[in-house]
């Protein structure tokens, strides 16, 4: 079973599809039947071994795993502190972690006679991965993108059409990934007899955040087996993600949740600014509420509509976070910190001047914390960074105005 090696994976979610406190089952009641049945189904394959031997089939093939654990010398050096390793999973076919899951979904959708894929994208990192997965298994794709983003990540909106993906816009609101999310799910509504919404996070009602969960869970098996081969058996000292829906967290926590000295550190973008509206930091100014058919922390105005958000990374401009990762934090596993745009910005190209890797701007968030986390401690300790993506998506957009300026740090605050 994906995530088996964990025994925190194998006590949630609960019965109920909850996570402590936060999930559950919210969506419309037209639409249970049909999540009902993707629960069965996946039931019934994640332990299904042709369902698996094909699953690490696709990955070695279409997406080249496994992917490394690479050590970040010169930085390392620069700053004198920890030293920093990074899990390149930018390296993966189509230039991020989200293809792990999409590749799942897409052989769920075809082992449930399902003909279609639906989905939301940010940053585009998802819709392409998702039109690849859906080219392999010979699927329709539609992805919906906000409106903003088309121009901002052009180049993937590219890609997903080349792959044959029907690419839907999302006018409404700011235009950005929730109303993406929305434009997505309406869309489900509509044709969910023959398409499976293949969720683009960890997000959404039961068994969605399960799901990505699972389908993620390679990239903390992978590590831990890599990090303890690199150090001669030592575990790291630290483990950070970027954190919006939190596929890519939830993927490389999953590797070290079990391990009480292994700190975990979710690193949310703090955008322009602290005031409302100029940042998409939902665990560290958010409150309980639902979004998306899950129970979770949600940023809100005062009569608890979704508050706008902003951040330089598209992938990380959601109002929400998913039920599983609210958990861990309130829990006190995992501790939340912030990064600015700019600082973000400034790490993106450090990482690409002095290291040769183009980071995307989302994974360049969990760097910058590194980054100032490795500062203030020994050499002796170690720290793993999931670089969840490529940059080249970004890489006109910082040249063409945000190629400079010094780093803001971050606001620490709990949840």
């Amino acid at each position: 079973m994906p995530g088996s090696t964990s025994n925190h994976v194998r006590r949630f979610p609960d019965a109920g599809g909850y996570y402590g406190d936060f999930g559950g089952n919210h969506w419309p009641p037209h639409l249970k039947p049909a999540l009902q049945e993707l629960a069965a189904a996946y039931e019934e394959l994640r332990s299904s071994p042709a369902f698996l031997d094909e699953l690490d089939s696709v990955r070695t093939g279409l997406q080249g795993r496994p992917t490394p654990v690479h050590y970040l010398e010169n930085i390392s050096k620069q700053l004198g502190g920890a030293r920093i390793y990074v899990k390149r999973e930018d390296l993966n076919h189509t230039g991020a972690h989200k293809i792990n899951h999409c590749v799942g979904f897409a052989l769920l959708a075809r082992k449930m006679g399902k003909r279609k894929l639906i989905a939301e994208t940010g940053a585009g990192q998802h819709g392409v991965a998702l039109a690849s997965a859906a080219a392999r298994f010979e699927l329709d794709c539609e992805v919906h993108i906000g409106a903003v983003d088309v121009d901002k990540v052009n180049a993937n909106v590219s890609l997903m059409r080349l792959l044959g993906a029907r690419v839907v816009p999302a006018a409404s609101g700011q235009a950005t990934l929730k109303e993406a999310s929305d434009s997505a799910l309406r869309a489900y509504t509509e044709q969910h007899a023959d398409a499976l919404y293949a969720i683009g996070s960890a997000i959404g009602p039961h068994p969605f955040p399960m799901i990505v969960r699972d389908f993620q869970s390679v990239i903390g098996q992978e590590a831990r087996a890599q990090f303890l081969s690199i150090t001669g058996g030592r575990l790291p000292d630290h483990v950070v993600a970027c954190v919006a829906g939190g596929s890519n967290a939830l993927g490389m926590y999953s590797g070290f949740l079990d391990d009480p000295e292994v700190a975990l550190h979710a690193v949310e973008p703090l955008g322009k600014d602290a005031r409302r509206g100029q940042h998409a930091a939902t665990l560290t100014f958010g409150r309980p509420g639902t979004l998306h058919g899950t129970a979770s922390v949600v940023l809100q105005e005062d009569d608890g509509r979704p508050a706008p958000v902003r951040s330089i990374a598209s992938g990380l401009a959601y109002p929400g976070v998913g039920p599983e990762i609210a958990m861990l934090c309130r829990s006190g596993r995992v501790s939340v910190d912030t990064v600015s745009d700019e600082e973000a910005v400034a790490t993106f190209l450090r990482i690409a001047r002095h290291e040769g890797i183009i980071p995307a701007l989302e994974s360049a968030h969990a760097l910058a914390f590194a980054i100032r986390l490795a500062e203030t401690r020994p050499p002796t300790e170690r720290i793993l960074v999931n670089l969840s993506g490529r940059g080249d998506k970004d890489v006109d957009f910082v040249l063409a105005g945000h190629g400079g300026g010094s780093p803001n740090g971050g606001v620490r605050r709990g949840l």
